[in-house]
Formats: structure tokens, sequence, C-alpha cells
């Protein structure tokens, strides 16, 4: 599912949605749900697309193309028909039912959904073994939260065998909690694994349902407790970290954070482990370039503890603990710090930039500041609860 406006998130979902929006430089936030998926050797995977998904298609065409036809492999993009009802997507749900056909069409055992907009490695195969051995007729992806975050998810209550008992949306208060241990919270990936047969009878269900939202979490999961097997698979990392590493990326503060992670000396997600690839379009473009070596006056091109993408040329600007994406240009003199640059943005010389993100093609004039005067860059650009300075696609500055 691939289609959400991503609202939390603009304006850098002003032109785009949120599986689209550019991630660690290289990468698209729906390429790690994609990516996933191929580790795991599932090789039919359709992506639900709805909102401004021109960027999106664009990228699934150049960059995900590799799958044989010949054999029955695809990822194919599909816009809403209207083949069910005239209405766009009205949920989660209904986005699969308005496409039952093409299910039908393979005629699956199983039927896996997917979230397209969040960041984690996953073996979803080792989840649908899970649901084989349960004999479960729906399995729900879930993973630990502490309790105080509850309010951002949906939360599941589970007996000792994992079966689920209950579903909180979003609760303020009084979260249930992991048997056994009260300070965690068990909730909701955005993953499903269906017995197809029950797929087809709750989304008929939902559709005929007036008062529903036609969503699978507010709506259609809870409305199976009690009538089919339903169980939680615990979230099994591929990130192999101390910690378990799942992030909703769905604020700007949360989108800068999960970056951020990316630039640490031993980062919390791990784009390095050729054991589970992350799969993209490359940029045509060549290597990074850095120039002027510490002449007088303090030019020098130089990046510390940054991921700096093809095309970059850093001349004779410092550029430290941001990412850069392809093909960005700092010029003489100026200065990025704990910021996240998209592709073809020009810095320009003397400029600072501080705790920014900067859309793509935005043009930063000579002795510009940005992230130093918060009262200044509220008047002028989106600032997000932390102090995040989001300047928008093509702005003009």
């Amino acid at each position: 599912m691939a289609g959400g406006k991503g609202e939390r998130l603009e304006p850098l979902t002003k032109h785009r949605t949120k599986p689209a929006v550019p991630f660690g430089g290289i990468y698209r936030i729906v390429d790690f749900t994609l990516s996933n998926a191929i580790n795991s050797n599932f090789r039919k995977i359709i992506v639900l697309v709805q909102y401004k998904c021109i960027s999106l298609n664009r990228h699934l065409r150049e960059g995900w193309n590799f799958l044989s036809g010949a054999l029955g492999e695809y990822i194919e993009p599909i816009s809403p028909q209207q083949r069910v009802k005239d209405t766009w997507y009205l949920g989660t749900a209904d986005s699969v039912y308005q496409n039952i056909y093409s299910i039908e069409k393979e005629n699956p055992a199983y039927t896996i959904i997917l979230a397209g907009d969040h960041v984690y490695k996953m073996d979803y195969s080792l989840m649908l073994r899970y649901h084989i051995e349960k004999n479960a007729e729906v399995t729900v992806g879930a993973v630990e939260m502490p309790i105080e975050q509850t309010p951002l998810y949906g939360v599941i209550g589970t007996d000792e065998t994992n079966r689920v008992v209950a579903f909180q949306e979003k609760p303020n208060e009084n979260p249930l909690t992991v048997p056994g241990n009260p300070r965690m919270s068990l909730v909701s990936m955005g993953i499903y694994i269906f017995n197809t047969s029950v797929l087809y009878e709750v989304l008929e269900a939902d559709s005929k349902n007036q008062t529903s939202t036609h969503d699978f979490g507010r709506d259609v999961l809870p409305s199976l407790l009690g009538k089919v097997r339903l169980y939680a698979y615990p979230f099994v990392d591929e990130n192999k970290k101390a910690s378990k590493y799942w992030r909703d990326v769905g604020t700007i503060d949360a989108y800068y954070q999960a970056n951020m992670d990316l630039i640490a000396v031993s980062p919390e997600f791990n784009l390095y482990d050729m054991n589970w690839p992350i799969r993209t379009y490359q940029v045509q473009a060549p290597p990074p370039k850095f120039v002027f070596a510490d002449e007088p006056g303090g030019r020098m091109g130089i990046a510390l503890d940054s991921i700096v993408c093809q095309g970059c040329i850093i001349s004779g600007g410092r550029v430290q603990n941001s990412i850069l994406s392809p093909n960005v240009r700092v010029e003489s003199y100026a200065r990025v710090y704990q910021s996240i640059i998209f592709e073809g943005v020009e810095v320009g010389r003397y400029a600072r930039i501080k705790r920014a993100i900067i859309d793509k093609d935005v043009k930063i004039p000579e002795k510009m500041e940005i992230g130093y005067n918060p009262a200044e860059d509220k008047k002028r650009f989106t600032v997000s609860e932390n102090g995040i300075v989001v300047i928008g696609k093509g702005e003009v500055l």
C-alpha cells in the first residue's frame, strides 16, 4: 500500500506521495519494504498507488524493473481503477478491496499486505512460516514499544500464545501491555497475512458496512476478534543490532531522526550489510568530488561524519553530520551542519545551514543563514516541533 498523502510530512509531500519521499541520500522510503519483499524471495508484488504518484511510478519503473516477466515475476504499480465503485480509495482495506480481481487472478493461498512507508528490515517468509505453523487465518506483524509511545500507534492485546484478544487505536491512557512486561506494548506494524479465502470474505463484509472507515487497523481487524484465528507475529529484526529497528517516519521530526540514525559511527540502521541489501534506482552521475585543500583563509572542501552521494561537489565548503543526495553543490566557505540536502540543491558561498531539510532543486543564496534564527525561520519556512527547518521542493529564496 503506497498511496498515502503523508500530510504530517509536508512540505516534503506537497509534490509526491509519502512512500516516494527521498531517504538516506539515494533511497525512497518505499525501497525498504520492496527490498524486504525481494530479500524474502517474494516475486509477485502489486504496489497500490494513488496520491501524487508520478515520481513513485517513475522510481518503480527505473529502479525496480529487474524481475523476469517470463517467470511470472513482477512489481506492478496499480492506480485506482474504480472497477468496484466510483470512488478513490476510502481506506487501506478499501484499496485492497478495489483491486481484489488482481489477487483472484493469481489465486494465492496467502496474501501478504504491507505498508510502503516504514523503515526496517524484515524477512516476511519467517512471518509466513509462523502463520502456517500457528494454523492462523490472519496474522498481524507486531513490534514492542514503550507504553509512552502508544498514542501514536494501534496497540494489540495478546494472550501467552500470541493470539490476539483486543485492539486499541492510539490509546492516550491505559494501553494494553505485553504479558509479563507492563512497561511495553505491542503495536501494529501495518503488516498482515491473510488466508486469501478469509481476505475475500472480510473485505466484502467491510465494503457493505456503512459505518466503517474501511481501514485494516481501525475497522477490519477488530471486527475479526473471536471470529477467526487471529495471531500477532513478534517482529524479528534483520538489522541485527542490540535493539530492534522499526521506524514510522510519518512526521518531520521522526523522518529527520531516522536519517540522522544513518550517519553515526556505528549507525542504528545498517545500510552496509550485503547479506540484506537495500535496492533502489541509482542516479547516473560521476563520483563525489571535494576540492580546495586548506587554502589560506579557511577554504577547504570537506565532509565529516556524513553521507555524500554521487555527483556532489564540495567546492571549498564544509559539510558535517549531514546527508547529501546526488548532484548537490556546496560552494566555498559555506557550512552545512546536521542537515538533509536533497538532489540538485546548490548552497551558495558563505551560506550557513543547520538542522534543516532542503528539498530538491533549491538554490541557497550567498550568505543566507538557515537554522540559526528560529523567529526568522518561522516567518519564511516550515519549522517542526523540534526546530527542524524544512524548505520545500523548488522554492525560490
